[in-house]
């Protein structure tokens, strides 16, 4: 309780407020990394995916291709990407975050459009509509939701695991866990945790309203209407009381 209480102390400490090393400008570093990976994982993954998803070929491949990049260690990507480049600036880290940051954006985008009722597919392709057409106006309006469900999962790993980039000198709030351990700081080590987890908290928060409301009205329209129609179809069986239940 006593190091939490010295974390928020430091948190709300106005010194650590003002500055390039402040918690604002190192928490907007941090928004700007994660903003740049999900891009960068999403211009790579979502193509790949709705591919996958809409023609239904090479799914196998993704899969594997994908459980192979979840087991690679973060650190050890960071570390091999700056010495074989030679460089220590932040292009190691923004390419080790993109490669893992792609298989959860891959598996929402393929996943999503693979769960789209085959009955409006079919339906719009009987009245002419071309594959394109039936991308953009069928499948992907019905897959969204799933499609920023995987957005969401990327944005979760990519702004906890972009702390291990401040192994090397760049910025992002992971700067006050590795600057904190350099000087045994623990109450900056803690407050540069919890800044991170509220970070992280808040961008869930975010993408599940946005999933919410990405919900085609037809699609939400049904919903309420199965409901409505589940509960009028409900039938009073006697008891062997002879009372009735619903």
């Amino acid at each position: 309780m006593t190091d939490i209480v010295a974390a928020f102390g430091w948190i709300f400490d106005p010194a650590n407020w003002v500055g390039a090393g402040g918690i604002p400008a190192r928490t907007l570093e941090h928004i700007l990394y994660s903003l740049m990976t999900l891009l960068l994982a999403a211009a790579i993954a979502l193509p790949i995916g709705f591919a996958i998803g809409h023609t239904g070929r090479l799914r196998g491949l993704a899969v594997g291709v994908s459980g192979a990049l979840r087991a690679l260690p973060t650190l050890g990507l960071v570390i091999y990407l700056a010495l074989i480049t030679a460089n220590v600036s932040i292009v190691p880290p923004l390419i080790a975050l993109t490669i893992l940051a792609i298989p959860p954006l891959l598996a929402g985008a393929y996943s999503g459009l693979e769960s789209v009722d085959r009955a409006p597919i079919d339906a719009a392709r009987a009245i002419g509509m071309t594959g394109w057409q039936v991308f953009a106006k069928v499948e992907l309006p019905l897959a969204l939701p799933l499609v920023i469900g995987g957005i969401r999962s990327g944005a979760l790993q990519v702004i906890a695991t972009w702390t291990v980039a401040a192994i090397l000198p760049v910025g992002g709030l992971g700067r006050f866990l590795f600057d904190g351990i350099a000087v045994q700081n623990y109450p900056e080590m803690l407050g540069g945790s919890i800044i991170v987890i509220a970070l992280a908290l808040v961008s869930d928060g975010l993408f599940a309203i946005v999933q919410r409301l990405v919900v085609p009205r037809g699609v939400l329209a049904g919903r309420v209407r199965d409901t409505a129609e589940g509960g009028r179809g409900r039938t009073r069986t006697a008891t062997p009381e002879g009372a009735t239940s619903s």
